[in-house]
């Protein structure tokens, strides 16, 4: 699909890709739904932009209890999670890789802290800044959230994550 190996999508391929998936509709169609999709209107369609257009939006139950978590993780109320206030309420040695002793508990936990940027549309590339903004913290929920279909479950997850309960 991303013929140019480019890590992202230019119209051409996004038409190619539609055609190998047998979606056929009309060039203005196509140029419609790659301009939504295209959201810093680049011309291209990076990962986060395509994620965010397929997964949309958490409800606001969800975006509340998201919400809360940070807030109890943000000890000095910065409105950025550092290393710290993270390794306080993530243990790295339940990880399967450090009881295997395959990784150590610090690396676990920047692996951790990286999931986060991977998943901020409009990032700076591969830069990892070992920090949480509540706008990652939301994005990288808003992803978790498309694979949990109850409300329910998914407020539980994030609680018992991060210690709510």
């Amino acid at each position: 699909m991303d013929e140019d190996s480019s890590n992202s999508l230019s119209l051409p391929e996004f038409i190619k890709a539609l055609e190998d998936y047998r979606i056929f509709i009309s060039p203005e169609q196509q140029s419609t739904i790659f301009r939504l999709f295209d959201q810093d209107g680049n011309g291209e369609i990076n990962y986060e932009e395509f994620i965010s257009g397929v997964v949309g939006s958490m409800n606001k139950r969800r975006e509340c209890v998201v919400q809360a978590a940070f807030q109890k993780l943000d000890l000095d109320k910065s409105g950025t999670l550092q290393i710290d206030e993270i390794k306080s309420a993530y243990n790295a040695k339940a990880h399967p890789e450090v009881i295997n002793l395959k990784k150590s508990e610090d690396d676990a936990l920047y692996e951790f802290l990286d999931s986060f940027d991977q998943h901020l549309i409009n990032s700076k590339g591969n830069l990892k800044d070992r920090s949480v903004s509540l706008r990652e913290f939301m994005d990288y929920y808003n992803c978790v959230s498309c694979s949990i279909d109850s409300d329910y479950d998914f407020e539980q997850s994030v609680a018992m994550t991060w210690g709510l309960i």
